[in-house]
C-alpha cells in the first residue's frame, strides 16, 4: 500500500459531527491516506490557506456559519482545480445535483461505509477530476436517479411510492389539512415530516404528537395548554402544543383514539384558528397547519359514532393512503440495502445478508411493514458473526417463516412427477394463502389486505381450496 501514490494524498474532512469525522479519519488513515479535519466552512477555508490538500470531503449541512454549498463556492474562487466530494443525506439529493453542477466531482449519501468513501476518493483522484466538468455529468445523472428513489427521509422507487411523492410535491406548498392513512410501521410520520419540510413553514416549528401515548385525561392540556390552578396538579401555566407550533406544523398521530368531546374542541381550533387553554376564559390565536394520521378507518369510526363526521371531513381535505410494504414491489431490496448500510455505520463494520435471508425477505409479507424490516435488520446485525446475517440471526417470527418455506412444495420435488405447471402454481398459491391466513390470526379480511387482493377474491380462492 505504501507504493500506491493515492494513499499519500491529504484529505480534508469538513463536517460538524465529531463522530463522523472520527470514523472517516480512522477509516481513511487505515488505508494510508493522511487526513485533516474542520468542523465548519470557515475553518476549512483557513486550513486550505495554510496547508496542501489533495481532496475535500465536504458535508452539505454544517451547523454554524456558511453551509457546505457556500463553502464549496468559496473554495472554487481560489482553488478551481481542487477535487470536492460532497457528503449528503438522502433528503438533500436535489442539493447534491446542484452542487455537482456548480463544481463538485462526486457525492456520497449518508449513511455510508468507509469502503464506499474510499472507492469514490480513489476514482476521483485517479481520474484527475479536478475541474468543474470532472465527473459531474455522470454523477448528476446518478443523483437524478436517486432523487426518484428518495424523497426527504422516504425511500422507495415503486409506482405506489412515486405516486405518494408526486402528491406530496403538489400539496406541500399549501396549508391544506392532510390525513395520512396506513398500517402501523408504514412511515406515516415520515410522510408528514416530508410535507412540512417541503412547505413554506419548514423553518418554523415541527411538533409531532402520538395521541395514544398521552393519557386521555391529559390530552386536552397537552394540545391546548392550561393555566395554573386549572386542575389538581396544575402548578404552573402550560403553553400547549398548538401554541408551541404557531406558524409551523403539528402532527397528530393515531387521531382516531381521541375522545369525542375533545374532538369538538379540535374542530373549533381548525375552523377558527383559536385555542382556549384549560382554565382560561379567553381565546388565543394560532396559525398552525395540521397533519393527522391513523392506522384504522376513520369512516368506520364515524359509522360507529366514535369519531365526529364534521371533524373527519375537516381533517381529510387531502387524504394520502400509504401502501403497506408487501404492496411496494422492489422497495424491499432498496430498504434492506439502506438499513444494512445504516447498521454498518452504527456498528462500524460491514453488514451483509446471506442469499437465504434475501430470499426470505422477498417472500415474507411484513405485517409490521418498514418498521419491522428495520428492527429485524438492527437485531440481526447486532448478534450476527463476521457481519453476515443468516437465517439463524433473525427474530423467531421470521425464522418460522423460513421453516414453513423449507417444508413447502419445492420445484425439485416435482422433477419426477412432472406435474402440470397450472397445478404446481395452484399448490404454491394455496400454501401461501394458508400461511398468510395463519399470520393474520385467522382473520380473512386482514389476510386479504395482506395479500393485496379484494376480500371477494380471497373468499373465492380460499373456499375453492377448502372444497378441494
Amino acid at each position: 500500500m505504501a507504493n500506491n501514490p493515492q494513499t499519500k494524498s491529504n484529505i480534508l474532512i469538513v463536517d460538524d459531527e465529531p463522530s463522523i469525522v472520527k470514523v472517516l479519519q480512522i477509516g481513511l488513515e487505515s488505508l494510508g491516506y493522511q487526513t485533516l479535519a474542520a468542523d465548519s466552512g470557515l475553518a476549512a477555508l483557513q486550513i486550505l490557506d495554510e496547508q496542501s490538500v489533495d481532496l475535500v470531503l465536504l458535508d452539505l449541512r454544517l451547523g454554524e456559519g456558511i453551509n457546505g454549498f457556500q463553502t464549496m463556492q468559496k473554495i472554487r474562487e481560489t482553488r478551481r482545480e481542487l477535487p470536492i466530494v460532497m457528503i449528503t443525506a438522502y433528503g438533500n439529493i436535489e442539493t447534491a445535483v446542484k452542487a455537482i453542477k456548480a463544481g463538485a466531482c462526486d457525492f456520497v449519501c449518508k449513511p455510508f461505509m468507509i469502503s464506499e468513501i474510499a472507492n469514490v476518493i480513489k476514482t476521483v483522484l485517479k481520474s484527475g477530476a479536478k475541474t468543474r466538468g470532472g465527473t459531474g455529468r455522470i454523477n448528476e445523472k446518478a443523483a437524478a436517479t436517486d432523487s426518484v428513489r428518495h424523497f426527504g427521509s422516504l425511500l422507495g422507487e415503486s409506482p405506489q411510492m412515486q405516486k405518494v411523492y408526486r402528491l406530496i410535491e403538489k400539496i406541500a406548498p399549501t396549508d391544506a389539512t392532510v390525513l395520512i392513512e396506513g398500517e402501523s410501521g408504514t412511515g406515516k410520520e415520515l410522510i408528514a415530516r416530508a410535507i412540512h419540510e417541503q412547505s413554506r413553514r419548514k423553518d418554523c416549528a415541527w411538533v409531532p404528537l402520538n395521541c395514544v401515548a398521552i393519557p386521555e385525561s391529559l390530552l386536552e392540556s397537552e394540545l391546548f395548554g392550561h393555566v395554573a390552578g386549572a386542575f389538581t396538579g396544575a402548578a404552573y401555566n402550560r403553553q400547549g402544543l398548538f401554541l408551541a407550533a404557531n406558524r409551523g406544523t403539528i402532527f397528530l398521530d393515531e387521531i382516531g383514539v381521541m375522545d369525542i368531546g375533545l374532538q369538538s374542541k379540535l374542530l373549533r381550533t381548525l375552523q377558527e384558528g383559536k385555542v382556549r387553554r384549560v382554565g382560561e376564559d379567553r381565546d388565543l390565536e394560532t396559525d398552525v397547519r395540521v397533519i393527522a394520521a391513523t392506522n384504522e378507518s376513520l369512516e368506520k369510526l364515524v359509522e360507529k359514532g366514535q369519531f365526529r363526521k364534521d371533524l373527519f371531513y375537516r381533517i381529510s381535505v387531502i387524504p394520502i393512503r400509504l401502501p403497506p410494504l408487501r404492496q411496494r414491489g422492489g422497495d424491499i431490496e432498496l430498504l434492506t440495502e439502506y438499513f444494512c448500510r445504516q447498521q454498518s455505520r452504527n456498528l462500524e463494520r460491514e453488514i451483509k445478508l446471506s442469499e437465504q435471508v434475501l430470499a426470505l425477505f422477498s417472500s415474507y409479507p411484513w405485517p409490521g411493514n418498514v418498521r419491522e424490516l428495520q428492527n429485524a435488520i438492527a437485531c440481526a446485525a447486532t448478534i450476527c458473526r463476521d457481519g453476515l446475517i443468516t437465517v439463524d440471526d433473525l427474530p423467531p417470527r421470521l425464522t418460522s417463516q423460513a421453516n414453513e418455506s423449507s417444508n413447502a412444495m419445492d420445484i425439485r420435488d416435482c422433477e419426477s412427477a412432472q406435474i402440470p405447471l397450472k397445478t404446481f402454481l395452484k399448490n404454491k398459491e394455496q400454501q401461501y394463502i394458508e400461511m398468510i391466513l395463519h399470520q393474520s390470526g385467522g382473520n380473512r379480511a386482514r389476510a386479504a389486505d395482506m395479500l393485496g387482493i379484494s376480500r371477494a377474491t380471497f373468499y373465492r380462492k380460499y373456499e375453492t381450496e377448502a372444497q378441494e
